[in-house]
Formats: structure tokens, sequence, C-alpha cells
């Protein structure tokens, strides 16, 4: 997949591709729907995605609460995966967002990414201060000559599925409800980080990862599948990882600490894609270590069965 980051740079290889538009946080059933399109909009066309990074609402308000379900380096490692040939993922600066929508079709769509066609979510807004409609995209194609396709708001079970109500569900501990949005599970991918090692000394050595930026599920312990995604271990594995702030040793920074099944081996620097399949427990504190050496012990027992009956 290639990458580009400036729409005033795009060789002409790059250019005339079919393009689904959105910030595709999570890359969810939603998401798939609209890249779907437009891959079938042109099929003879370079697949694209054009996204922003960083993400809008982060650059609009730095300081709120941690909110994306995935790094951008999570979602092109996704967009991949599903054959996206063409990543336009543009830096999101105070230039790019004071163009108005017409500005934006003339200046990004057509005359710097050269596009062939677009695909939009029916909730689509751009431009300064979110002034353009799908209506207007659709008069901007007719006139300089790219296809405009609308999709419609994708429903799963009643509900609009959308990066919100993923965020809901994890939050909620639902992670199977996440998955059933997303298409695939929720997973917090990144390197593997130094710890305290405690887990070594309980018989449970980890892989710790930050979870800085992320918007982050229910604390606690998750049954976990995880592809180690480099290095000399590179493969699949099961798990339990414990997402919290280590309330038995007096924590308070969140972090992922992922015990792979039957694994034995040095993961430090290399990169795991954590997958949450099921809740098992919240945090607690134990009264003692051997108190939450039994319980680790009853976790990876029955997180053991839950994947094995995958």
């Amino acid at each position: 997949m290639r990458i580009i980051r400036d729409y005033q740079f795009v060789a002409p290889s790059d250019k005339g591709a079919s393009v689904a538009i959105g910030n595709f946080d999570g890359v969810h059933v939603g998401h798939r729907s609209v890249i779907d399109m437009a891959r079938a909009a042109a099929p003879d066309a370079p697949l694209g995605v054009l996204t922003f990074e960083p993400h809008p609402r982060a650059f609009f308000a730095p300081d709120a609460p941690p909110f994306r379900l995935m790094g951008s380096a999570a979602r092109r490692h996704r967009l991949e995966k599903i054959g996206v040939e063409v990543l336009y993922e543009l830096n999101f600066n105070a230039a790019l967002s004071n163009l108005t929508p017409e500005q934006f079709a003339a200046k990004v769509l057509r005359d710097g990414l050269g596009l062939r066609h677009v695909v939009v979510g029916a909730d689509f807004c751009f431009g300064k201060g979110r002034s353009g409609t799908t209506d207007d995209l659709v008069r901007f194609g007719a006139e300089m000559g790219f296809g405009v396709t609308i999709a419609p708001l994708l429903e799963e079970s009643d509900q609009t599925v959308s990066s919100t109500a993923i965020r809901t569900a994890l939050a909620e501990a639902r992670p199977r409800d996440a998955a059933k949005m997303l298409g695939h599970w929720h997973r917090i991918e990144g390197p593997v980080i130094g710890g305290e090692q405690r887990g070594r000394d309980l018989g449970y050595p980890t892989a710790n990862m930050a979870v800085d930026g992320l918007h982050l599920p229910a604390l606690g312990v998750y049954a976990v599948l995880v592809d180690v995604l480099d290095g000399p271990h590179k493969g699949k594995y099961h798990g339990a990882a414990s997402l919290g702030t280590r309330p038995m040793f007096g924590e308070n920074r969140p972090n992922l600490e992922t015990y792979l099944f039957d694994f034995s081996g040095d993961l430090y620097g290399a990169t795991l894609s954590v997958g949450l399949v099921d809740y098992l427990r919240g945090e607690e504190k134990f009264d003692s270590l051997e108190a939450l050496i039994d319980q680790m012990n009853a976790d990876c027992a029955r997180a053991r069965a839950i994947l094995e009956a995958l």
C-alpha cells in the first residue's frame, strides 16, 4: 500500500483512484461498506482511502479525553489487509481546515489527488466549519469531473454502526458486541515496552504495551488473541491480558499486560496486535500475592477454554 501525506505533491501514478473518504477510526463494517462501494464504482481504478492525521477532532480539541479506537499505524495495517492500494493520509492542519468546501473539492480532490470517484457516508461533512454537505459534494463532482456516491448508514441489530457505538460497547465490557460492529476483534496494537517484570516473578511473564491516546475499554482481564507482527516470534497466539492500573501494586497509569499461553521468548521491541475476545472480570486488589496467583490461574484456565471454543 502506498501512503501519500501531501496533496500538493502526488505522482501521476497515484492519481485517478476511486476513493472512500472519512476518518475510518476502527475500520468497522460501515467503513468496509463504503470502501467496497469505492471498489465497485471503478473496478479498473486503484482503490484508495482518503483520511486525515491527526484526527480533526483531536486537532480542534487537543486536550479532550482520548477517543480513538486505533492509532494511525493500526489503521494503516487494517486498510492494507482489506486491499486498499493507496492511502491518502493527509496532514490535517490549519491550512487544510480553513479550506471552504469548494476549495477542498477543487484543490484537494480534483487538482491535488486527481480522484476519479469518491464515496462518502450519508453523514459526511467537509470544508471549513464542516459546512459542506453531501449535496454540495455531488454538485462539485459534476462540475469538476469526478464521480460521487453517497453510502447509506449501516445498521447492526437495529443500531447504527458507528465508532461511537463501538466505544460504548467496549466501555461497557461488551467486546463481542463491538466485534460485530467492527467485523473483527477490537485490537490494541503497539510495541512491547519495558515493565517492572513483576509478572515474571509471579510465574506469568507479560508483554507490556502503552495505551496512551486510545479510548480505553472497560478495565479488567480479557481472553485475547495475539498476533506478534514482527521479529523472531512472529505468529498467532492465545493469551490472557490485563488492561488497567495494577491496583495491587499502587500504579495509576493504565497499560496492557498480555500473557501468551505456551510461549517462551523475548518480545521486547516487537509489535503486538492484541484482540479482545471476552471480558473475564474487573480489576481487583487482592489480600496477598498467593490470592492474586490463584486468580491468575483461574483467569488463564477460563481464557483457554473460551479461545479453544472459537
